[in-house]
């Protein structure tokens, strides 16, 4: 199993307030773990026009996996802090980190 960083960019097409941000940071924050902190990544970075970057980590066998497991994260953890899917649509979730054991 490798440890992958992915990061995950959306766009929020409505106002998102501060609570949801915290709200959403919360359910995240157990993704965001040695690699990644060790790093100095940000877990959740706003930017000016809406769009959003999520860097998050998880365990799969391999890139494509990763990749799914992390969109498949953030969609829930957006629905759970109140933001719906519509609202904040994402895009293609890429590798920005690995870290291995072989």
């Amino acid at each position: 199993m490798t440890t992958f960083v992915i990061t995950v960019p959306g766009t929020f097409l409505s106002d998102i307030n501060d609570s949801a941000c915290v709200a959403l940071e919360r359910e995240l924050a157990s993704r965001h773990t040695d690699v990644s902190e060790s790093e100095g990544v940000d877990l959740l970075t706003l930017n000016e026009g809406g769009t959003f970057s999520v860097r998050l980590e998880v365990d799969a066998a391999d890139r494509y996996e990763a990749e799914l497991q992390a969109a498949r994260l953030v969609a829930a953890a957006l629905k759970e802090a109140g933001i719906n899917e519509a609202d904040a649509p994402l895009g293609p979730p890429a590798v920005t980190g690995i870290d291995s054991e072989l």
